[in-house]
C-alpha cells in the first residue's frame, strides 16, 4: 500500500480508525487477527539439533569411532563404557546449552520497548508489541519509532532513519501527503519506519504496518541474528586451539612411547584418544557463555538487566563511574521547592499566595503549558521529573493542562537549552519560553540581570535545580517559528527552584566504590552550584583537590590541559553531549575503564563509546537504551555499585572454574605422560580416563559458579583490562598443582605395584579425589576452607559428595567392577588412598600461607 500518497482522511477510512484512536475492544481484536508487533526471530535449533551438536566435535568422533573399532576387535566391555560416558557427557552439555539459551530468551524478553498511544481517546503507555494498524501513537525526542506509522501531525519532528537507508543525517518529517509514486526510504518524508530513532521534535502519526509487516520487518526475514563471542571467550577459544596442537602431539609421543613398550595399539589408540578428550578444554568457551547468562539472568535480581554479554565480565575492571545526578543519585521526585518573582521568594507552602498574584499566577500557568508531562488514565503523571514536578505544583493550585492547548512549539534543544510553546490567551496568542536562567537572560529585555542571577546562584547553591521562566505576546501564531526570531525580546517571568534530594543508601554506595577503587564522577547540565552540593551531601567532593568544572571550563581548556586535570575532576556541570564523549576518551586515554550513565538522546554517543553504558530503565529514552550494554531497571546509582560487585564475583568464580580445569587436565595429562617414561604401566584404562572427565568436569566445575563472593571483593583495586585468566599466578597454579596431582598419584602406583595391591583402582580413586579437593581449596583465593566454611556452598559440597558416593559404587558394587576392571580395596588401602588424596588439598592450603594471604582458621 501507498500510505505516503494517501490524505489522512483516506487512511483513516482504510483503517476504519479516527484521530482518537482505536477503542480497546477493537484493538484486542485486531492483535488477535494480526499477531503481536515483533519481528520473527531467525530458525532456532530444535532441541534435537542442540542434542546432536554435542557429538559435533571432532575429538568426540575419532573417540566414537574408536569405540566401534574395539567393538569390532572384541572388546565390548569398553565399547559400551565409551558410549555410555559420551552420551552423559552430550546429554550434560545439552543441558547446559538448553538453559542457557532460555535464560538469553528471558533476558532478550524483560527488554520491552514502550510506546504512548491514543486508546479510547485517552493517552496510555503499552508495550510496543500489542500495537496494531490504526493506533494513533505519539513520537518525541529520544523515542525509537515502534510500528511504520503514517505522521499525522508533526512540530520539527526530526528521524535518523540510518538503519534503514544507511544516511546519517536525520530526516525532518512532514503530515502533507507526497505526490511521487514510489520514492525512495528516506524520500518518504511523511512516513516513520519501525525501528528508527527520534532525534529532534515531536508529532503524532497513526499505525498502518506492524511486525513482519513493517520495512524493518522485510529485511529481518532476510537475516538471521548471530551471538558473537565475549572476549574472554575469544581468548580462551584462541587458548584451547593452542592447546590442543600441543596436547595432540604429547598424546602421540605417548603412544609412541607406548607402542614402543610393547603396549597393546588398540589399548593404545583408545588411551591416546580419550587422554587428549580429556585434556583439551573444548567445551570451555560454551561452558564461559552458559556462566554469563545465567549470571545475567541472576543480575536482574539487582535492578540490573544485560543487553550485551561482555559486560558481565567487563563491571569487574570498572574504575570510573561518570554517572549523571538527577534520578540516578536523587529520588527522581522532584517538587517545586521555591519560586522567585517580581523580587520576592515564595517557599512551597506559600504557592497558594503565588496564585493570586496575577505574576505569579502566569508563571504557574507556564508551567503547565510550557510542559510535556501529562496525566495517565491512573491519573498518574508520566514525563520528565522536572516537568512532573512543575506540572504537580501548577495542578495543586487548581490550574490544569486544559487550561490552553499548544498551538506551535519550539522544542527544547540541548544546544539551546530553551524550549517554546505558543497558545491561546485572553483573546491574544502567547508564547512561553522555559529553561537554563543564563541562556533565557540573554534573550530577554528590561530584566535586572545582575540581581536575578545572583538569586539563581542563592538558589543552586542550597541544591536546587532552577529553571527560569518568561513569555512574549503575538498577534498571530507562527507557521513555523524558529529559535533566532521566535525567543527574542522576551518578559522574564519568574525562577523555579527545584529540588531532587539524594536517595539515602547513594551515600554508602559511594563510599564502597572508593573503598574499591572506583572514582564516581558526576556529569549533569545542572548549575555547577546545584551539582557541588549534591556532590559534597554523598561524599563525591571530600578533598581541595577534587575539582568542579563547567562545561565553558572545559571548553577553553587545550587538550594537554585537560589531559593533565581530568583524574582530579569530581564534577562536571552544563557540559554538551561532545564533551560527555571527550571525557570518556580522556579517562580511556589514561588506561581507565569507564562506565557512563545516560537517558537522554544526546547520552547516546558517550554510552557506545564508554566501556560500559548504562542506560536508565525508567526515565531512559529507546536511543540509550539501544546504545547501551546494561540497563539499571530502577535508574539507582547505589545498583550500578550492586552490579560491579556481582560482576566481580561473577568474574572471579569463573577464573575459578578455569583453574580448576585446567589444573585437573594438567594432572590427567602427567599422570598418563610420565608414568610409562619412569618404567611404570600405563596408569588408566580409557574409560577410567572418561569417567574421571565425566563426574570431576561436570557438577563440581559448574557449582563453583554458585561461589560467594570473597569478603575483600569491593576492597581491592578493579582488575587490570589486560589481565589474562593466568595472570595473578593462576598460570603457575595450574602447571605446581597439576604436577603435584601426578606425582602423587604415580607415587600412589608405583608403591601399589610394589607392594602388590589393586594399583589401578588405588590410582583411579587417588586422582579422581585428589580434584575433589582441589576444587574445595581453591574456593577462596585467601580464606582457608574451613574458615569460609563447607555449607556456604551447599551446591558443590553436595557435588563432592555425590563424586565420593560414586567413586564408592565403582569400587565395591560388582557389577561396577566388572564394567570399570576395578577391585575392591581393603580398609588399609581405603585409608590410604583417603590420605594421599589430601595431599593436594593441603598444599594447596598451604601455598596460601606462603604466598603471603594470611589466614586463621
Amino acid at each position: 500500500m501507498k500510505w505516503h500518497r494517501l490524505g489522512i482522511n483516506e487512511i483513516q477510512e482504510l483503517l476504519d480508525t479516527s484521530p482518537q484512536g482505536l477503542s480497546t475492544a477493537d484493538a484486542e481484536e485486531r492483535l488477535l487477527q494480526g499477531g503481536p508487533n515483533e519481528l520473527q526471530e531467525g530458525k532456532r535449533k530444535s532441541i534435537a539439533g542442540v542434542l546432536l551438536a554435542q557429538f559435533k566435535d571432532l575429538m568426540i568422533l575419532i573417540l566414537l569411532a574408536a569405540a566401534v573399532i574395539s567393538g569390532i576387535m572384541g572388546d565390548l566391555t569398553d565399547t559400551i563404557i565409551i558410549l555410555i560416558i559420551v552420551l552423559l557427557n552430550a546429554l550434560i552439555g545439552f543441558i547446559q546449552e538448553y538453559r542457557a539459551e532460555k535464560a538469553m530468551q528471558a533476558l532478550k524478553k524483560m527488554a520491552v520497548a514502550q510506546a504512548r498511544v491514543l486508546r479510547d481517546g485517552v493517552s496510555t503507555w503499552l508495550a510496543a508489541a500489542e500495537l496494531v494498524p490504526g493506533d494513533v501513537v505519539f513520537l518525541e525526542a529520544g523515542n525509537a519509532v515502534p510500528a511504520d506509522l503514517r505522521i499525522i501531525e508533526s512540530f520539527n519532528l526530526t528521524i535518523e532513519e540510518a538503519v534503514l537507508t544507511g544516511e546519517s543525517h536525520a530526516i525532518q518529517k512532514t503530515g502533507l501527503s507526497l505526490d511521487e509514486a514510489d520514492p525512495p526510504l528516506g524520500d518518504k518524508k511523511n512516513m516513520a519506519f519501525k525501528g528508527t530513532l527520534v532525534t529532534y521534535g515531536r508529532g503524532t502519526g497513526m499505525v498502518v504496518a506492524t511486525g513482519m509487516q513493517t520495512e524493518l520487518g522485510r529485511i529481518a526475514s532476510m537475516l538471521r541474528e548471530e551471538e558473537t563471542l565475549t572476549p574472554l571467550q575469544q581468548r580462551m577459544a584462541s587458548f584451547g586451539k593452542h592447546l590442543s596442537v600441543l596436547v595432540l602431539f604429547l598424546c602421540f609421543i605417548f603412544f609412541i612411547a607406548g607402542y614402543l613398550r610393547g603396549e597393546d595399539v588398540m589399548k593404545m589408540i583408545l588411551t591416546s584418544i580419550s587422554l587428549a578428550v580429556a585434556a583439551i578444554p573444548e567445551a570451555l568457551p560454551a561452558v564461559i557463555t552458559i556462566s554469563l547468562a545465567t549470571s545475567a539472568k541472576r543480575l536482574v535480581r539487582f535492578n540490573t538487566l544485560i543487553r550485551k554479554l561482555p559486560a558481565v565480565e567487563s563491571l569487574g575492571a570498572v574504575t570510573y563511574i561518570c554517572t549523571d545526578k538527577t534520578g540516578t543519585l536523587t529520588l527522581n521526585k522532584m517538587h517545586v521547592e521555591e519560586v522567585f518573582v517580581n523580587g520576592r521568594l515564595y517557599g512551597h507552602t506559600q504557592l497558594p499566595l503565588l496564585a493570586q498574584e496575577p505574576a505569579g499566577r502566569l508563571l504557574l500557568e507556564a508551567f503547565v503549558l510550557n510542559n510535556d508531562a501529562a496525566p495517565d488514565k491512573g491519573e498518574n503523571i508520566r514525563g520528565d521529573s522536572t516537568e512532573v514536578a512543575l506540572l504537580e505544583a501548577a495542578i495543586a493550585q487548581d490550574i490544569h493542562p486544559a487550561a490552553g492547548p499548544r498551538l506551535a512549539e519550539i522544542a527544547f534543544d540541548a544546544g539551546r537549552k530553551l524550549m517554546t510553546t505558543f497558545h491561546a490567551y485572553n483573546g491574544h496568542y502567547i508564547a512561553f519560553t522555559k529553561g537554563a536562567p543564563d541562556v533565557l537572560l540573554q534573550h530577554c529585555i528590561d530584566a535586572d540581570t545582575a540581581a536575578i542571577a545572583e538569586q539563581v546562584d542563592t538558589m543552586a547553591a542550597g541544591g536546587r535545580r532552577v529553571l527560569g521562566f518568561a513569555c512574549r505576546y503575538w498577534d498571530t501564531v507562527p507557521t513555523d517559528p524558529v529559535s533566532e526570531v521566535h525567543e527574542r525580546g522576551l518578559q522574564f517571568l519568574g525562577l523555579a527552584g527545584i529540588i531532587d534530594p539524594p536517595r539515602e543508601e547513594v551515600l554508602q554506595a559511594v563510599a564502597q566504590c572508593k573503598a574499591a577503587g572506583i572514582i564516581p564522577v558526576i556529569i549533569t547540565g545542572d548549575h555547577p552550584l546545584t551539582a557541588r552540593n549534591i556532590a559534597q551531601r554523598i561524599g563525591i567532593l571530600t578533598s581541595e583537590h577534587d575539582l568542579v568544572i563547567t562545561g565553558g571550563e572545559l571548553a577553553a581548556m587545550n587538550e594537554d590541559t585537560f589531559a593533565a586535570q581530568v583524574e582530579h575532576i569530581r564534577v562536571y556541570a552544563r557540559v554538551s553531549p561532545e564533551q560527555k564523549l571527550q571525557i570518556v576518551k580522556a579517562l580511556q586515554h589514561k588506561g581507565h575503564y569507564v562506565a557512563m550513565t545516560g537517558d537522554g538522546v544526546n547520552d547516546a554517543p558517550s554510552l557506545k563509546r564508554a566501556n560500559i553504558g548504562i542506560a536508565m530503565g525508567i526515565t531512559g529514552t529507546d536511543v540509550a537504551k539501544e546504545a547501551a550494554n546494561m540497563i539499571l531497571l530502577d535508574d539507582n546509582f547505589s545498583t550500578i555499585v550492586k552490579a560491579v560487585r556481582e560482576g566481580r564475583r561473577i568474574y572471579d568464580n569463573i577464573l575459578k572454574f578455569i583453574k580448576y580445569l585446567m589444573t585437573s587436565n594438567s594432572g590427567e595429562l602427567w599422570t598418563l605422560l610420565l608414568g610409562p617414561f619412569i618404567g611404570l604401566p600405563v596408569a588408566l584404562l580409557p574409560s577410567h580416563i572418561l569417567w574421571i572427565n565425566l563426574v570431576t568436569d561436570g557438577l563440581p566445575a559448574i557449582c563453583l559458579s554458585f561461589e560467594k563472593a570473597e569478603k575483600d571483593i569491593m576492597n581491592r583495586p578493579p582488575r587490570p583490562p589486560g589481565e589474562t585468566v593466568f595472570s595473578q599466578g593462576r598460570g603457575l597454579h595450574m602447571i605446581w598443582v597439576g604436577m603435584l596431582m601426578a606425582g602423587v598419584t604415580l607415587a600412589a602406583q608405583s608403591w601399589a605395584i610394589r607392594n602388590g595391591l589393586h594399583w589401578q583402582t588405588i590410582v583411579l580413586n587417588v586422582l579422581c579425589l585428589s580434584q575433589m579437593g582441589h576444587v574445595l581449596a581453591i574456593r577462596s583465593e585467601k580464606q582457608s576452607l574451613f574458615r569460609t566454611g563447607l555449607l556456604s556452598n551447599k551446591q558443590l559440597t553436595g557435588a563432592v559428595i555425590m563424586v565420593l558416593l560414586l567413586q564408592v559404587a565403582i569400587t565395591y558394587i560388582p557389577f561396577l567392577q566388572s564394567v570399570f576392571h576395578t577391585q575392591a580395596l581393603s580398609l588399609a588401602e581405603f585409608v590410604i588412598t583417603g590420605l594421599l588424596s589430601s595431599v593436594v588439598f593441603i598444599a594447596v592450603e598451604i601455598g596460601k600461607v606462603v604466598s603471603g594471604r594470611k589466614i586463621r582458621v
